[in-house]
């Protein structure tokens, strides 16, 4: 009888939410999702861990979660996935000589060619966290593949590699959150790695593609060409920031903010129509205030152009912004965003679309995790499975009794649907005669402001960034805040007046 597939949990810890996913492959090869459980993210900004004991708490309440989707599921392992401005990426070549040069080249000697790498140097505070091969050498000869080097003979083997390093104290943080939490770490992954494990295919490894993982505290970057990984980046810029900009340019709660963006919010603003109003509630029994869909946009829109224009960047630092016949894939929960692959050609010149995770789930999985927010956790169970596959390694601490019954619902639920009650939620009018007044037309230039006080200590990327750039973004927000300030003190004053 043959052994079934290990069961292989994904651990997501991010700054608005942390998921667990519990999956097995079935024998085709597809994921069976086997348990799911998310959680409010408290102690993550930007990827990295600052509160150990929040941190935990919500690690805890998400695996909880998984295991009351499936009671007959147990799990001790888990991959979990890596992000954070501390992510750092090298290039480095290595070459082994071969003892008996008649002898075939080995998996084995392809081990020890990638375990030397583990000895490069470093900074003093971070540490490797992965080495990829990316293309390989026999004596003279070069472009091989994994694939192909392996059975050819030579006396000398050689190859390119692609590392990733992380500071030790950020590293160590995620792991003790694993460890309190009574889990064990198999593996770190980095993030987009897993993300684009979760919506890439081989076609698209073979055209070449930029995979753009928009989360809550990063946006996170790998780009392929040639079959192989050429680049990968961590931006610390992405929901949290966009939320922060609504909640101050437009003088909400940061819930009323956050459901605006994702409600009504579009990366395109010359989409929003100019008579579109959002209703949300006043302050302590106040009236209710309108908000203009169209300043809306216009505020996400300008940290949308900001994030592409890093990413752009960095595709230029490659040379191939006319080399990824693939072009663009979005995915996280920020790629869901209204209009965002229309304004992503535009400002790359590529070719976008939304990556989604459900190619490689099975057909009973819940619709819901076929959403792009879930990209990353997918992607970490799949890596753990190439991991399994290559190298045979022991899954003896996830454990299930009986497999997820395909009625069962998964717990899904939006975060935002449970923080506010409905008298909380917001309404969308047309035509009001309450305007707001518009803003500047002009395109707002990417700037560094909005990111939290303590995270980020300098400019992002620093190369080639002039200090005299104008802060458009803040005056563009200023406006706003103004305008709205002017408006409740208005209101006071009528209420004085009509009191006297």
């Amino acid at each position: 009888m043959q052994q079934k597939n290990p069961i292989i949990v994904g651990l997501d810890i991010g700054t608005t939410k942390i998921v667990a996913i519990a999956g097995r492959k079935n024998e085709y090869g597809k994921l069976e999702i086997l348990g799911f459980g998310r959680a409010d993210s408290n102690g993550v900004s930007h990827g990295m861990v600052l509160n150990i004991e929040e941190t935990t708490q919500s690690i805890l309440v998400a695996i909880e979660r998984c295991l009351e989707s499936n009671p007959n599921l147990t799990i001790k392992d888990v991959y979990v996935g890596i992000a954070g401005q501390h992510i750092s990426s090298l290039q480095s070549k290595g070459e082994r000589v071969i003892n008996n040069s008649e002898e075939e080249i080995r998996k084995e000697d392809i081990d020890a060619l990638i375990k030397d790498q583990y000895n490069t140097f470093v900074p003093n505070n971070d540490q490797i966290i992965d080495v990829i091969p990316q293309d390989f050498t026999v004596d003279m000869h070069t472009g091989f593949s994994l694939a192909q080097v392996i059975g050819m003979t030579g006396a000398r083997i050689g190859a390119n590699f692609h590392i990733i390093t992380g500071n030790k104290s950020a590293i160590k943080n995620i792991n003790r959150c694993v460890k309190k939490a009574e889990l064990n770490t198999k593996d770190l992954v980095l993030q987009p790695l897993a993300s684009a494990a979760a919506v890439m295919c081989s076609d698209d490894l073979e055209s070449g593609v930029a995979i753009v993982d928009i989360g809550g505290g990063t946006t996170d970057l790998a780009i392929f060409h040639e079959g192989m990984l050429k680049h990968t980046a961590v931006i610390p810029i992405a929901g949290v920031n966009i939320t922060n900009d609504i909640r101050q340019g437009l003088g909400v709660l940061k819930a009323h903010a956050e459901t605006m963006k994702v409600k009504y919010g579009m990366a395109l603003s010359s989409e929003a129509q100019s008579n579109s109003f959002i209703a949300i509630p006043g302050f302590k029994g106040q009236p209710s205030r309108e908000i203009s869909i169209k300043n809306l946009s216009k505020i996400i829109q300008s940290r949308m152009d900001e994030i592409l224009d890093y990413v752009v960047y960095h595709i230029k630092q490659l040379g191939l912004e006319e080399k990824l016949y693939g072009g663009i894939i979005l995915t996280g929960g920020g790629s869901q965003l209204q209009h965002l692959k229309q304004l992503t050609e535009f400002k790359t010149g590529l070719a976008a679309r939304i990556g989604l995770p459900n190619e490689h789930l099975n057909g009973a999985y819940d619709v819901d995790l076929a959403n792009p927010m879930y990209s990353t956790c997918i992607g970490l169970i799949l890596k753990g499975y190439d991991e399994f596959e290559n190298n045979q390694i022991s899954f003896t601490s996830n454990n299930l009794d009986a497999t997820l019954s395909k009625n069962t619902q998964l717990e899904t639920t939006s975060n935002l649907d449970q923080e506010l009650t409905p008298s909380e939620m917001i309404e969308i009018s047309f035509g009001s005669q309450n305007k707001e007044t518009d803003f500047n037309s002009e395109e707002p230039h990417p700037t560094q402001d909005g990111l939290e006080d303590g995270v980020i200590e300098e400019p992002y990327p620093a190369q080639g960034e002039s200090e005299e750039k104008p802060n458009k973004r803040r005056n563009l927000i200023n406006d706003i805040f103004n305008s709205v300030k002017g408006k409740i003190l208005n209101l006071f004053e009528n209420v004085e007046d009509e009191k006297l």
